[in-house]
């Protein structure tokens, strides 16, 4: 003989209103964060849908898309421009991510600590990253200007150098463009670094000071592997800005002279703005989206994977 358990009607009501309240919190998140969701899905997710879909057409306005399957895929992976494009982006992305992850680095043992000095250079170290793209571009620009009268050019002068054309020389607007993105780059890492250098055991520090270990072991043995998160993190970001680098080339050089500093993302926008071939260049957009979502998950594992060790 079994006895049944009932519940009163206060205690009842009291778990009703519980669960009641239990699921306004859970829904007032999903509230304030609607607004930001919505405009995240018209203006990002369905265009990026759109590309998608538009990459396996023949995109003529006004007179209708004609499937083609991949042909546009295999005719940007076969295009020698986008082939060349490809070099200058893996070059342009690595030395950029290396040397902006170098330069952040030394920036932020430079500007470690609580000093009020302190706080107002790394504020103003960081200004190249909240000023906009296109303005820092413009300013080097300026700065290369190929005559005497560029800043650069003119200190060369003082030491008896003759003015170099940086953008104007094939062999040199890479390099230019490089220096500028390490410029924008490392003072975004210098914050990200400094915060994983607040977590370090300042006792480590001394406790080698006393048994005279080197800079460069502390460096090593101590330092490093505390901001291994923190580097991580700036190696992920590192991996996706790396290939998507735009701007910067668009500004300075615009993909030239001749091509030579011509990346994927430049390439695509030619493709599609100058030349009207949309789905050329939705293909080439897809194409790095793929590359850039598989850079992203293998750093991110052997990132996991290191953590583990």
């Amino acid at each position: 003989m079994t006895a049944t358990v009932t519940t009163s009607g206060p205690r009842r009501a009291r778990l009703l209103g519980k669960k009641a309240v239990l699921g306004k919190k859970a829904l007032l998140p999903w509230l304030f964060l609607a607004p930001g969701l919505l405009l995240a899905l018209v203006f990002k997710f369905l265009p990026m849908g759109k590309g998608v879909w538009l990459s396996f057409f023949d995109v003529r306005p006004f007179l209708g898309d004609r499937w083609v399957g991949l042909d546009n895929y295999a005719r940007v992976l076969t295009d020698h421009r986008f082939q060349d494009a490809i070099g200058h982006t893996l070059v342009l992305g690595i030395g950029m991510s290396l040397g902006g992850i170098v330069a952040g680095f030394l920036l932020a043992l430079l500007l470690e600590g609580q000093a009020r000095s302190l706080k107002i250079i790394r504020t103003a170290v960081f200004l190249p990253v909240v000023t906009a793209t296109a303005v820092v571009g413009e300013m080097w620009r300026l700065m290369y200007y190929p005559t005497s009268d560029g800043l650069i050019n003119s200190g060369l002068g003082l030491l008896g150098l003759g003015p170099v054309p940086y953008l104007d020389n094939p062999d040199t607007a890479l390099w230019a463009t490089m220096a500028m993105g390490i410029w924008m780059l490392a003072p975004y890492n210098m914050v990200i670094i400094l915060a994983g250098l607040a977590g370090v055991d300042r006792s480590l520090y001394e406790a080698a000071a006393m048994d005279g270990v080197s800079l460069w072991q502390r460096l090593r043995h101590i330092t490093l592997p505390a901001i291994r998160p923190a580097l991580g993190i700036v190696l992920t970001l590192a991996a996706i800005r790396g290939l998507r680098v735009f701007t910067e080339v668009y500004v300075l050089t615009g993909g030239g002279p001749a091509g030579s500093t011509d990346v994927w993302m430049t390439r695509a926008y030619t493709l599609g703005f100058s030349r009207n071939d949309i789905g050329g260049a939705s293909a080439a957009s897809v194409l790095l989206l793929c590359v850039t979502l598989l850079l992203t998950v293998t750093v991110n594992y052997f990132r996991k994977r290191g953590d583990v060790r």
